[in-house]
């Protein structure tokens, strides 16, 4: 690294993009998280490696690594950041903005496929922070055009999980999902040797899908099992997503859904999770809003309250009896 710095090339951002990508590990990951996009962010990180003098990332079988020299700036970056948020988050307090004496109304469109206890979470989470916000829940459904609402002004912010989120809008990546199978205890494939629950067995079962959330377009599943040029057996369409596992615990049904989703009924209902024969990409939740409200102080807390909360729902619970381990 040059010992003479120039700090007009340096600017908040970049130390943002460089933090991201050495917890992403990965450029599109980070452009996602980040709300850019791949080519924005390989910009940014060439930038990058011409002020360390370092690569900062090198490729890893399948993936990407830090370098020693990337991991050594984690920590200035992460204080750096922490320290200018103090400097100016007092920006929500300047512009009127305190969640502890708000009173206006957020207005959140969101599926339930991402985790029963998500929005519960959220709700308990802005009333403890912010008792005099009102806030109205609006289910996304197929006959919902939520991208018309954002751009209205009618909406100010919509969660749900698509493969590629429409580009006109501000995004958010919230989590990601392995896809699996949730079937009755008493489903075949319950019993089956793994090797057993095939491809084939798995296409021509009956299947319970929820509602699509854009009119006229499948849904995720249905998207990638046509880019494969396969189809599925799809017995029950439901609208309430809630609903599915109950349905699936008194049937021959099979529910295709992220597992963090279907993790929160194997112990109160008689369902099984299976890995699915069928190889989907990861289910990935995200958040969504229009440029009329990218700047609001209020709007841009709320952001921040929803990843918080799509954040805790993904932490391994904690055993008080082991020791923590280190992150990778």
């Amino acid at each position: 690294m040059s010992e003479s710095l120039n700090f007009d090339k340096i600017e908040l951002q970049l130390v943002r993009v460089l933090h991201t990508l050495i917890l992403e590990r990965s450029v599109s990951r980070a452009a996602m998280r980040l709300g850019s996009t791949q080519p924005a962010l390989s910009v940014q990180l060439r930038r990058l490696r011409a002020l360390t003098g370092d690569p900062l990332l090198v490729r890893s079988g399948a993936g990407m690594t830090p370098t020693a020299t990337a991991l050594e700036l984690l920590a200035p970056a992460e204080r750096l950041l922490r320290e200018a948020d103090e400097l100016f988050g007092s920006r929500l307090r300047r512009s009127g903005f305190d969640p502890a004496t708000a009173e206006l109304r957020y207005r959140i469109a969101a599926s339930d496929y991402l985790d029963p206890l998500f929005l519960p979470q959220l709700v308990a989470r802005l009333q403890r922070l912010a008792p005099g916000v009102q806030i109205d829940l609006q289910p996304l459904t197929a006959e919902y055009d939520y991208r018309a609402s954002l751009a209205r002004g009618e909406v100010d912010l919509v969660i749900g999980n698509w493969l590629e989120p429409p580009g006109e809008l501000h995004m958010g990546r919230l989590l990601s999902d392995e896809v699996v199978c949730l079937v009755s205890d008493q489903h075949p494939a319950a019993r089956m040797r793994p090797r057993a629950w095939t491809q084939e067995r798995y296409l021509d079962g009956q299947h319970l899908a929820p509602m699509p959330l854009s009119p006229g377009q499948p849904g995720v599943i249905e998207q990638h099992l046509a880019s494969l040029g396969l189809e599925r057996r799809i017995a029950v369409r439901c609208a309430h997503f809630g609903q599915l596992p109950q349905m699936v615990a008194r049937s021959l049904l099979v529910l295709t859904t992220g597992r963090l989703f279907c993790q929160r009924y194997v112990d109160s209902l008689p369902v099984t999770i299976l890995r699915c024969p069928v190889a989907f990409p990861a289910m990935t939740y995200y958040q969504l809003w229009h440029d009329l409200s990218h700047a609001s102080a209020p709007l841009r807390w709320l952001r921040e309250q929803v990843r918080e909360v799509a954040r805790e729902l993904v932490k391994p619970p904690t055993d008080p009896n082991r020791s923590p381990a280190l992150s990778e």
